[in-house]
């Protein structure tokens, strides 16, 4: 691992790639969102996520690995359940990765080229909580942390219905610390203020990526 010091590998492609890091319910949705308003392409893992698990192929292999109890009553993969089962299993969640992860960066990778090739696009956002556990942080041009104090975040993500403090605990547990995200960061949004003030954030760091 390296950090902001680190020599970066960086984007080989001609648009700027920006990394988003963070804390669960920090914000990093909607400071993707207020990229995506100023011309950047987003790309979220999550989402990517969320579409492979309503694949056949994908959705029979993790049966085969942690059983019909992560299935919904539809018979497709309730992902709640599923976190369920392998965040607090260590051996669990690697199998998960496993089957996730090559399929993941394979399809970022596809986005990536695919936004590269867009002359309207002005920089790519990628938003993927394993960035740096995975190797692909060297790849950004820029990382950025959204720092949101973890009082904020729990009543967030309670409010929205995601997890509780102790879901947010077991599963921040299972990533590096948000200390060392922290510390890999070439820029630090702080989401602890009004939203104005984080806009202008975001704005200052895309005039000096995106130049």
């Amino acid at each position: 691992m390296g950090g902001p010091d680190s020599l970066r590998v960086g984007n080989p492609t001609e648009k700027p790639l920006i990394g988003i890091i963070g804390g669960i319910a920090s914000g990093k949705s909607t400071v993707e969102a207020e990229f995506g308003k100023l011309g950047c392409a987003v790309i979220d893992a999550d989402a990517i996520v969320h579409e492979l698990l309503n694949e056949d192929r994908v959705r029979d292999e993790l049966v085969q690995r942690f059983g019909p109890e992560i299935l919904d009553t539809g018979g497709q993969v309730d992902r709640k359940r599923l976190a369920s089962v392998v965040f607090a299993d260590t051996e669990r969640l690697t199998a998960l990765n496993t089957v996730i992860h090559p399929r993941v960066l394979q399809r970022t990778g596809q986005l990536i080229a695919q936004y590269n090739a867009d002359r309207h696009t002005k920089a790519i956002v990628l938003d993927m909580p394993l960035l740096i556990e995975v190797g692909w942080a060297d790849r950004c041009d820029r990382v950025v942390f959204v720092k949101c104090d973890r009082k904020r975040r729990v009543e967030r993500a309670r409010r929205k219905g995601l997890m509780d403090d102790r879901e947010i605990e077991i599963r921040e547990n299972s990533q590096i610390s948000l200390d060392t995200k922290a510390g890999w960061a070439d820029s630090i949004v702080d989401n602890n203020s009004d939203f104005s003030t984080l806009v202008r954030q975001i704005k200052e760091i895309f005039s000096d990526v995106a130049k």
